[in-house]
């Protein structure tokens, strides 16, 4: 087990002290000690690619090496920037790569990870990226780092160190942000849940987000077969809500967002906002956290989504959340009754009704809901395997 301030100590002795990347639960302790101490020498990216890019801007103008964070699932965003930027064929860029090691072969994971965590050393392998797992014992892992970082350095390439599960001790994130909103997600979900039409279907993202959409179903007695949990494909929710919104355009298509995830891929929300499928509402929690991976601040609480996806040619619904003056007292029932009275006057609009969404343009709706961080200690995941849910899902499609 190693020490995280041993470790960045390491680091920073081999002269690598600009620390860039997308958080990861595997890298929980290590993401949480630079966001508390490192100051402007931490930056956490949009995407695993960015966060490349970054570290070459940072080398470009320091002559220093940095080091790039990613879960093993961003091997994919970063592959373009690292063998068409940072390749010693092209512009030979020095950094230093750490990556959580999800499904590991032999360590029971959860199904997304299963072929990335089989492919992560191979695909590094593949690059031409030295790799190395950091051994469990402290000194020798230092001594890897160390090298690794040296390496880098002597032979102006990227490297890669592995991590696998428990390997750092813990150190609990202490710069934390304040909430945002006080409405839980999971109570936010229900809500919305509760009034959608009877024949729309779902499409979830990554996280904790799918994980309560099923949960909630769950609890009210409801079976899965109108959700798909995106499990993995962070940042994709939002295109493959689209996808199944332009093949059955008589079908109300909602995507269920989270924060982090649409900031991964944003632009994403430019494709679907031009898009024309006015069957297709997409609903963005924003707690401004990587809630699933250790709570590591987003820049959603600086953002405002709602100015963004109205540029992006999105029609802005009024959020159920802003028919309440009391924003904290807003809770599962206010905000079905919210979105029961969004859903109904969409209706009317489409039907030339005169009301509050008169004649909408064929645009895809965007709603925005603020709300607290964290998710119940409880909180349960899918019992059925990806498989299962594709069938359930594309046989309410009519499709199986």
């Amino acid at each position: 087990m190693i020490n995280v301030e041993s470790f960045v100590e390491c680091l920073n002795g081999a002269g690598v002290s600009f620390f860039t990347g997308v958080p990861d639960s595997l890298l929980k302790s290590f993401c949480a000690y630079v966001t508390d101490t490192c100051g402007v020498r931490h930056v956490i990216a949009a995407n695993e690619g960015g966060a490349v890019g970054l570290a070459a801007g940072h080398y470009l103008a320091t002559g220093r090496p940095a080091l790039v964070y990613m879960q093993n699932s961003g091997q994919g965003n970063a592959v373009n920037p690292l063998a068409s930027l940072a390749d010693p064929d092209v512009y030979s860029i020095p950094l230093v790569l750490l990556v959580g090691w999800r499904g590991e072969p032999g360590v029971k994971d959860e199904p997304q990870h299963v072929k990335q965590g089989k492919v992560t050393v191979s695909l590094f392998e593949t690059l031409g990226i030295p790799v190395e797992v950091l051994p469990d014992d402290e000194s020798a892992a230092l001594e890897a780092t160390r090298r690794m970082a040296e390496r880098a350095k002597a032979e102006s390439r990227p490297v890669a160190l592995i991590v696998r599960k428990g390997l750092f001790a813990e150190y609990k994130l202490q710069n934390k942000k304040p909430d945002i909103a006080a409405l839980p997600r999971e109570e936010a979900i229900e809500g919305v849940l509760r009034a959608l039409p009877s024949d729309a279907v779902v499409v979830s993202t990554t996280g904790m987000i799918s994980r309560e959409v099923y949960e909630t179903r769950e609890r009210l007695g409801q079976d899965h077969s109108k959700d798909f949990l995106t499990v993995g494909s962070m940042g994709h929710a939002s295109m493959i809500a689209m996808g199944i919104a332009k093949a059955q355009p008589n079908r109300k298509v909602y995507c269920f967002d989270g924060d982090g995830a649409s900031i991964m891929q944003m632009g994403n929300m430019a494709i679907v906002g031009h898009s024309g499928c006015e069957n297709l509402t997409h609903i963005v929690f924003n707690n401004a956290a990587h809630d699933s991976v250790g709570g590591q601040s987003t820049v959603g609480g600086d953002m405002d989504f709602e100015k963004i996806a109205e540029e992006l040619g999105y029609n802005v619904l009024q959020s159920p959340q802003d028919q309440y003056v009391d924003r904290d007292g807003i809770g599962v029932n206010e905000v079905a009754a919210g979105m029961s009275w969004l859903v109904t006057m969409e209706e009317q609009s489409k039907q030339h009704k005169p009301d509050y969404y008169d004649e909408l343009p064929k645009k895809p709706n965007f709603i925005l809901f603020k709300v607290a961080k964290g998710a119940r200690k409880d909180l349960g995941r899918p019992k059925e395997p990806p498989q299962v849910n594709k069938a359930l899902y594309m046989k309410t499609l009519g499709v199986m």
